[in-house]
């Protein structure tokens, strides 16, 4: 994903190119969840591009639903029961999987290997028709499977009946069916977006003295970190969700929730939230007498996802090779917003001003000049270039 999302952005088909080294290491042990070691840099080597395909190849391992295998865990590494036996499935690493080969096929392309390219393309589709068959629950889409063929993220769970992930990413991947997907969206937003105490949660009831063990989740308090708290990685992809729908009140109001900012701008907030309300914290409490208080702060991958999501899910900014593209999603009552991107040599001031439909089709200006289309060149030539994009959005239905 990392690779495809590096090429396409900046056109650099060379770096597919690169020799890398492989690691060697010995096999986990039947009896071993895990291991502890320092892996040895193998004699062999290949290119980057087929690192790539080995490590997509290595992936595509699935259980009795055609999902994949979750193994030790997927994203969620706190739920390292559900299949440590060898065949619980994951739901969302079922989406999350069919983006990367949707993504890569293109990348394949490019390489000019057209049959890795279609066994991408027809491994997402088996996926989806597989997500569609085994993983729509009735009003939002389950979590897992666990090795015992229990579900996971279901109505018929004491806990964790849902869980946010499975839902944000039936829109973001493009996997799952669009009316199923619009419904486990608006579960999401009845369920686990809590207004009154500002908080999205990554999952509901919190996991605390079922039958079923999720792994070692179930080892923090109900409402703390991943076990039903906000975990704002999470609350992110929920945001963006919104945003991919074309949904701007909620995308924002995502945003604003997870916002430190808003978390800080009083004593009162900031005696709950106990810390920094100018960095990303990795969760927010969900649990009484604590409900709002920040948990461990400075937290990286979220900051990194946070400036994604504000950028390109709200901004609409997108750099796509040689050019730069804006399909903001903004509020209604926004008139206008500028930016300054700086490319090599070059200076883009850019001015956005929002029109409604009775303005037409969206217009775009560089340098007092109509473009016949709305994607901007980038260049180095030393010049501050004058930008202006009359933007119709699209109406939210």
């Amino acid at each position: 994903m990392a690779v495809a999302r590096y090429v396409n952005s900046s056109g650099d088909l060379g770096i597919l190119d690169e020799k890398l080294h492989y690691l060697e290491g010995r096999a986990v042990n039947q009896e071993e969840d895990s291991y502890y070691d320092l892996p040895a840099r193998s004699a062999a080597a290949g290119s980057l591009y087929e690192h790539c395909v080995k490590a997509i190849e290595h992936g595509l391992r699935f259980g009795s639903h055609g999902l994949p295998l979750i193994g030790s865990c997927d994203w969620n590494d706190g739920m390292d029961k559900v299949g440590h036996l060898g065949k619980g499935e994951s739901v969302w690493l079922a989406f999350f999987l069919h983006q990367v080969l949707t993504k890569f096929s293109a990348i394949a392309l490019l390489r000019q290997d057209s049959a890795f390219s279609s066994k991408c393309l027809e491994q997402a589709r088996q996926l989806s028709k597989n997500i569609d068959e085994h993983a729509w629950d009735g009003a939002w889409y389950r979590r897992a499977y666990f090795d015992d063929g229990g579900t996971l993220g279901s109505a018929q769970n004491a806990e964790c009946q849902i869980d946010s992930i499975s839902q944000s990413w039936a829109i973001l991947s493009a996997a799952a069916n669009p009316q199923r997907a619009t419904l486990a969206m608006k579960a999401l937003d009845q369920r686990l977006i809590r207004r009154d105490k500002q908080i999205i949660q990554l999952l509901d009831p919190a996991f605390d003295c079922s039958g079923q063990n999720p792994g070692y989740i179930r080892g923090y308090v109900p409402g703390v970190r991943e076990n039903g708290g906000q975990y704002t990685h999470a609350a992110i992809w929920t945001g963006m969700a919104f945003a991919r729908m074309g949904d701007a009140a909620r995308a924002w109001e995502a945003f604003n929730i997870i916002n430190p900012i808003h978390h800080g701008n009083t004593a009162d907030a900031i005696a709950r939230y106990k810390v920094e309300p100018y960095v990303i914290c990795a969760d927010v409490y969900a649990v009484e007498p604590h409900t709002g208080r920040g948990g461990w702060s400075w937290y990286t991958g979220s900051a990194g996802w946070m400036y994604t999501f504000m950028m390109e899910s709200l901004l609409g900014l997108r750099r796509e090779g040689r050019h730069l593209s804006l399909t903001p999603c903004v509020p209604p009552g926004w008139s206008q917003f500028s930016l300054r991107y700086q490319h090599l040599s070059s200076t883009y001031q850019i001015t956005v001003k929002l029109r409604d439909v009775a303005y037409g089709q969206s217009l775009l200006f560089i340098d007092d000049i109509a473009m016949g289309n709305l994607l901007i060149p980038l260049m180095d030539d030393q010049r501050e270039h004058v930008v202006e994009l009359n933007y119709v959005q699209p109406a939210h239905e």
